[in-house]
This record gives structure tokens, sequence and C-alpha cells, in this order.
């Protein structure tokens, strides 16, 4: 099944699993009963939904735990997959990977996150480190930014890079994420392609549906706006809890096409877009954005990916974007 050139038009009524239709109900009500007019959340009611795993030595293949930068933020930790495929002698690259949840849900064990990190280091090869970031109301921007920042810095550093397994490739970074973590994975590159590591190197970075905003609406935002698991409503919500109060969507944060990194050292790229996803057009202009400032990009769009696709195995997009991204890394390594 193609990923990329596929002319075909997305259905306008995809045939989703039924797991999928009561996810999109449970976000409907997790939206009305967690996040308030005022916005801020009822972190109390969050947990009720939010199923936690612990770091396991064994599940699919895979082996996880979880380590910590510093004493100074309980909220800023993470959690490192280890694939068992994989000789302990062969170098692996190192996934920097930043969950989505508009920066203000989700956490490095949370079960989606955590069962999508644990296929993501299996399907790649790849050792990949799950930051647990502030979120916000509570963290507002640009706390997910210098958190992330930090975990570079600290693995460059040794901090981090002496928990990591030893066969750990800093060398063979690629910063990846998806939705709120795409766009965070834009903004922690561009920070770092200002920065001179001493053993860490960035070779790519991979934004899956990467959240971007602004205050004029997209064709693609009043079209898909109302459904599909995320809606302007909600996005419009996530902004206002994460931008400096008194912000507008055009916040740099929000639209970063506004900005210029022509002059900037950024590594290859894959962006990966959702033929039904409100964000869709967002995400070609800034694909777009980056062709023009001179930068590589590869482009995927999967014409029925709604907005969150890689939170549930069984559609068919997930395993295309484990094969993706797989082919992205080995490509980009190999040059």
């Amino acid at each position: 099944m193609p990923s990329t050139g596929d002319t075909q038009s997305p259905s306008s009524s995809p045939n989703l699993p039924s797991k999928r239709k009561l996810a999109d109900l449970l976000s409907s009500i997790l939206f009305r009963h967690a996040f308030r007019s005022d916005f801020t959340v009822n972190r109390g009611f969050l947990r009720l939904l939010d199923r936690k795993v612990p770091p396991s030595s064994t599940t699919r293949g895979v082996a996880s735990f979880d380590t910590t930068l510093d004493s100074s933020s309980s909220d800023l930790w993470l959690r490192v997959y280890n694939p068992l495929t994989c000789s302990e002698s062969d170098r692996m690259p190192v996934i920097i990977y930043f969950h989505g949840g508009g920066f203000v849900f989700g956490s490095a064990d949370s079960q989606q996150i955590d069962s999508f990190s644990r296929d993501f280091a299996r399907e790649i090869g790849a050792i990949v480190v799950s930051v647990n970031y502030c979120l916000a109301p509570e963290h507002r921007f640009p706390s997910p930014y210098d958190d992330g920042f930090r975990v570079l810095k600290a693995i460059d550093e040794g901090s981090i890079s002496k928990s990591l397994p030893e066969n750990a490739d800093i060398s063979s970074c690629f910063i990846a994420g998806e939705s709120a973590g795409g766009n965070i994975v834009h903004h922690v590159t561009v920070r770092a392609a200002e920065y001179e590591f001493k053993r860490l190197r960035i070779a790519g970075m991979i934004a899956i549906q990467p959240f971007l905003g602004g205050e004029e609406r997209t064709k693609s935002e009043i079209r898909f706006g109302r459904g599909g698991g995320l809606t302007l409503e909600m996005t419009d919500w996530y902004w206002k809890a994460f931008l400096p109060i008194g912000s507008s969507r055009d916040h740099p944060a929000a639209n970063v096409v506004r900005s210029d990194v022509s002059g900037l050292k950024l590594p290859p790229a894959l962006v990966v877009n959702g033929g039904l996803d409100l964000l869709s057009d967002r995400i070609k202009e800034y694909c777009e954005w980056l062709e023009k400032s001179g930068k590589e990009v590869r482009v995927v769009e999967y014409p029925n990916g709604i907005h969150g696709f890689s939170w549930f195995s069984d559609l068919p997009e997930y395993s295309m974007l484990m094969q993706d991204a797989r082919e992205f890394t080995r490509r980009v390594l190999l040059n």
C-alpha cells in the first residue's frame, strides 16, 4: 500500500474500528469534563481516564526502564526502550520522542504512548527515549521546549547517556514526536541547530501530524473541524492553555512558518500528514515552507489518516507509519 504519491481522494466517512469510535466519544467526554472554561485542567478527572503502565523487561520484545535528569523537577523524566531483538554489540540510533496531547495531557507512562514507543523501538531498531515533559497550563510556553533541550544537553554531557544501553549511538540521534510532540520536535531541533554539542548529533527529525496553528482558518480546519477525534474547539482551547496569556494563534510557537530558518543547518525531516486531519493544510504549508527555506523534507500523507491515528495500532496507517519511519531513518544513516 503506497504511502507517498497516492492520488486517491480521502474518504469523507472512513470505516473506523469500533475502538476508534469509542476513543472519539471518550475524547469528547474528556474535553467537556477535564478542560475548564478558565483554561485550567481537572487533573483528578484526567487521572481517572489515563491508564498508566510500568516499565517492563520483556513486553513485545522490548525492555524499558525509567530514569530522571535531576531532582529539580518531578514532572520531567524519561522512559527508555531497548529492543531485545538487536545484538548488544550493534550500535543503535537514539530516538528522542515527545508525545502528543495538546501540550496539556498525556505522559510517558500512558498506556497508548508506552505502546507506541515500544513498537517504534522494535520496528525501527533504535533506542527510544520517551520524554515526560511538563504540561500546560501549569507550565506554559516555552516549558516543553526547554525540557526537550535540557534532555539533549543532558545526553550530550553524559548525565543521561550513562543510563542508556551501552550500544546507544548518540552521534545518530533523531528527534521525533506526534501532534503537540511534533510541534516540540520542530522547536527543539531549531534551538539545537543554534547550539554546538560535544558528542550528540541530530541526524534527522520525524514530525508526525505536528500541531500547528494560526488565526486565519484553513480549508481543512473548516472541513474537518467538528470531528475525527480533534475539533477546532479543542485546538483553540489547547493554544489558549499553552501560549503566553493574551497571545493569538499567530504566536511563533504555533504559526511557525512566520519565522526564518533559512540560515540554520536543520537535519533532514520526515513529516507525516493525514488526509482527514483538520491540521492537514497547516502541515502541507509547513512542509512547503521548509522546502522553500532550503531544507530536505520527505512528506508522507495517508489519505484516510485522522488526527491521532498513531495512538491506535489497529488502524492501517499505524503500520504504514512504522514502515516509513524505518525507511527514513535507515536512508538518513546510510548517507
